[in-house]
Formats: structure tokens, C-alpha cells, sequence
């Protein structure tokens, strides 16, 4: 292939051992090296961290000998390690950069190298097109310098550092954790065999509150999923331990810890738009703080409304975080969200944690005294009923184009009788109806997989409007 690695949404992933090798790795690297001396970067240094998946130490240390090979220190994870641990770390350390080898919520026959700009967020797409073209350069020169890694920490240009105590400090500084120990709640977390495992059990214990881990070993074939994702049809283990354990809630991590997930003490899925609504209202009713709401476009419609109730303003962005972040900074934002259950805050970095996330919603039901069906019927009291759904339908490449032309050639003026009256297409096809319910489609920035999203008064409803996607989009 003459140009076989291109980056997207967040990063570049491919299948392990077809594209995804420690050749096409090693360029990546040489890639980020050339970047951060073009950017007058490379004396600040890079940190370098990886997940749970199949061989992902040994891409992590060929990404670090070629690194130090071209004169630059690393700061190398000496375990795998949550994403938002190595976002933070950047900032805090205030290196240059980051790459973190993960696929996050990608099948576990995936692997994928992220890169994180100074600030510790998603790069920009200019970033990340000088990255890829430097990439490419390397593998079509085959000018990629090594360093062996023995070598690299001999000279010390490789160092390894464990950045759990500085992210520590800095969520308890962003949250009192002690309330949440001391309030005898029973969690059961699922960090669904990636690199959250045991990350909420050392911040919450060592008070009353009891927290009880499930797949929590490494295991980078995901049993029991298709994918490391944080939704409901990922979760079934999760409800049944909820249920069979009378615990008080459910929480979720996939597979980079980047993203979060919540099961309701009946076992019950809170969807990621219900969720980012409650952490809104948290944030701005709980904490009563004040500030801009950031989301995605296909994130939740409720947020308008607590944007009306609490004079905040809502900017909408479209999808991928790296879009969402530059928002954050620049309107000092309190929050920003995206539909995969990815949630950044104000006073951390500009990025998703997962974590926190679930700290935060911990939080929110202490403050209240209320179970998460109690959180939801509330949010619901000031924002009226919103319901979610959304579909993933794997297509060949071939035929992304024919897809494409059969949504463009029947657009419809309405939906399930509803009048269209906003058609929206800076990514994918967006309908926005009368009543305020809207239809994506939209293609998978990562992967060949159409994404079909809905959202509307009712389940009923939502459901309905992703069998008209479905059969709009011809899948």
C-alpha cells in the first residue's frame, strides 16, 4: 500500500499484524518525532503509554527506541495506563506531547496510536495531517532511526515514570472523595478488561463504601464483547452483577478508560445523552457552578434546555473530541461531551476521563441523596422526556459511496409524520424535526461502520426514526 496510515477521528487504528505492524508503529513514531521538531517541541520531551491489548508494551517501546532515537527524551508508562493518566501527565509534566498505543473501544483484533498535543487533549486536524505526512514520508524513504530500548534507558533518554500519583493529587483536588468512602453505597465497577482496572477501587477505598470490581484482569480478547464500549449491549455482565449484588449502581470504563458507562441500581442502562445531561445539571445545580456547555452534535437536545434554565450558553461541534476541546479552552467551558460517553471538565485537561466522570456522577448522588432512576426521573421533571437509540451497521468501503448517493437521492421532508426542518450535513446527514427529535447518519471516523443515531420524545418514537434511518441509508 503506497500510503497505508491514515489518521482520523482520534488517532490512527488498524487491524493487528495486517497494517497495524511494528513497521508501519515504528513510522508513526518517526512521524511524531519530525513533528515535534518542526514545532519547536522536542525539548520538552514525549510521554508514551499504552492499554491492555494484544502486544500493546512491545508497540509502546518500539514507538519509544525510535523516539529517542532522533534525540528526544520519553518519559515511558511502566504499565498500561487510562488515557486521561497520560493526558494529564503531559500537562503536568509539561511535555511536548503524547502518544498513547490504544484502540479504546475498538474490537479487541485492533490496535491504534493516539497522539496528544502539549496540552494534554485530542490533536487538531492540522496536527495530525503534518504527523500522517511526516509518516508517510519516513516509510516511502525508509529513514526511520532506532535506538534500542536497553540502550535508550542506559542513556537515559529513555526514563520510566508512573503517573498515578499526580493524577491522584489532581482529582482530589477537583473532588472531596471522602463523602463518597463514607457514604455506604455498593458500586460495582467494570473496567471491561482495559486500563481502568482498579483505578476507582484505590481513589474510594478504605471507608464504607463498598466497591466490587468485575472484569478486571488483562484480557485483550474482551469475552463476553464485541468491543471494549461502555454501551448497553456491552454490558450485560455489569446489570447482572448490579442486580444479583443489590448494589446501588453500575459503573463502566472501556477499554482506555477515556469513556464511562452507568448501569441504574435496577440494572437499567443510563444512555451516554441521559448521562451528560445529569453531569450538566450536577455541575451547574449540585456545585452551582457556572459556565459554557460544549457538546457534539450527535449528543443530546436536553442540554439546550439547562443551557434556558441556567443562562448558560451551548456550543455544538461536530464529532470528536478534538473539535469539542479547542471550545472548552477558549470559553473557559464547564463541561464538554460527545454521544460515546466521553466527558471532559473545566480545571482538568481539556480531554475525556472517564474516571472522573464516574467520581462526578458518585458525587451527584451523595449530594442528593438520590439512586440514578431517582437522578433521571428529576432530569427529566426540568427537561421533559428524552429517549436515545443508535445502531452501528458494518459496510463494505466499496460501498460507502452508493450509501451516500441513495440518502442524497430520497431526502425526506418528514419523519415517522413529522415535518423536517433543519437538514444538516457537515457530518453525515443530520434531520432535525419540528418537535426538536432529530436522525443522524453518519460514518465511523475509525472503522467501515455506519452510525444511525436518534432522539425523541419517546423509546417508541426514537426506535421508529433509526428503521427509517436504516432503510433511508439502504442497510
Amino acid at each position: 500500500m503506497a500510503n497505508p496510515i491514515k489518521f482520523g477521528t482520534d488517532g490512527w487504528r488498524a487491524i493487528i499484524a495486517e497494517d497495524y505492524t511494528f513497521a508501519n508503529v515504528r513510522a508513526c513514531a518517526q512521524g511524531v518525532a519530525d513533528y515535534l521538531r518542526e514545532a519547536g517541541l522536542a525539548d520538552r520531551g514525549l510521554i508514551i503509554g499504552y492499554d491492555t491489548r494484544f502486544a500493546s508494551e512491545d508497540f509502546a517501546a518500539a514507538t519509544a527506541e525510535v523516539v529517542a532515537a532522533n534525540g528526544i527524551h520519553v518519559c515511558l508508562c511502566p504499565k498500561a495506563t487510562p488515557t486521561p493518566v497520560i493526558s494529564y501527565g503531559v500537562l503536568a509534566h509539561k511535555c511536548g506531547g503524547g502518544v498513547i498505543i490504544t484502540a479504546s473501544h475498538n474490537p479487541g483484533n485492533y490496535n491504534g496510536f493516539k497522539y496528544k498535543t502539549e496540552l494534554g487533549s485530542s490533536a487538531p486536524d492540522e496536527t495530525t495531517a503534518k504527523i500522517e505526512k511526516y509518516t508517510n514520508r519516513a516509510v516511502a524513504a525508509k529513514k526511520i532511526e532506532r535506538l534500542p530500548l536497553d540502550e535508550a534507558i542506559k542513556q537515559k533518554t529513555v526514563e520510566y515514570i508512573d503517573l498515578d500519583a499526580v493524577y491522584f493529587n489532581q482529582i482530589n483536588k477537583l473532588i472531596d472523595v471522602e463523602p463518597i468512602k463514607q457514604a455506604g453505597l455498593k458500586v460495582v465497577v467494570d473496567s471491561m478488561y482495559g486500563a481502568g482496572s482498579g483505578y476507582l477501587k484505590k481513589l474510594l477505598s478504605g471507608g464504607k463504601t463498598e466497591i466490587v470490581e468485575i472484569d478486571c484482569e488483562r484480557n485483550p480478547l474482551f469475552p463476553g464483547f464485541s468491543r471494549p464500549e461502555p454501551i448497553a449491549a456491552n454490558l450485560a455482565q455489569l446489570s447482572k452483577a448490579v442486580i444479583r449484588r443489590k448494589a446501588g449502581i453500575g459503573l463502566a470504563t472501556d477499554g482506555d478508560a477515556d469513556r464511562m458507562g452507568i448501569m441504574d441500581e435496577n440494572g437499567v442502562f443510563l444512555t451516554q445523552l441521559q448521562v451528560f445531561a445529569l453531569l450538566c445539571l450536577y455541575l451547574l445545580e449540585v456545585r452551582g457552578e457556572h459556565g459554557a456547555i460544549v457538546k457534539t452534535i450527535t449528543t443530546t437536545s436536553m442540554t439546550y434546555r439547562l443551557g434556558e434554565l441556567f443562562k448558560v450558553p451551548v456550543y455544538e461541534e461536530d464529532v470528536g473530541f478534538k473539535n469539542v476541546a479547542p471550545v472548552m479552552l477558549r470559553e473557559k467551558a464547564l463541561i464538554g461531551g460527545e454521544e460515546s460517553g466521553g466527558y471532559g471538565f473545566r480545571g482538568h485537561v481539556a480531554e475525556r476521563d472517564g474516571i472522573l466522570a464516574n467520581l462526578y456522577f458518585l458525587d451527584l448522588m451523595v449530594k442528593t441523596g438520590k439512586t440514578p432512576s431517582q437522578l433521571l426521573a428529576y432530569l427529566y421533571e426540568k427537561v421533559g422526556p428524552h429517549y436515545y437509540e443508535r445502531v452501528d451497521v458494518y459496510f463494505p468501503e466499496e460501498a460507502r459511496q452508493a450509501v451516500i448517493n441513495r440518502i442524497k437521492e430520497n431526502l425526506p421532508k418528514a419523519i415517522d409524520g413529522v415535518k423536517v426542518v433543519r437538514l444538516d450535513t457537515a457530518d453525515g446527514f443530520r434531520f432535525i424535526l419540528v418537535d426538536n427529535s432529530w436522525l443522524l447518519i453518519r460514518f465511523s471516523g475509525t472503522e467501515p461502520v455506519l452510525r444511525i443515531y436518534s432522539e425523541a420524545g419517546s423509546t417508541v418514537r426514537a426506535r421508529d426514526m433509526l428503521d427509517f434511518g436504516r432503510k433511508l441509508a439502504g442497510v
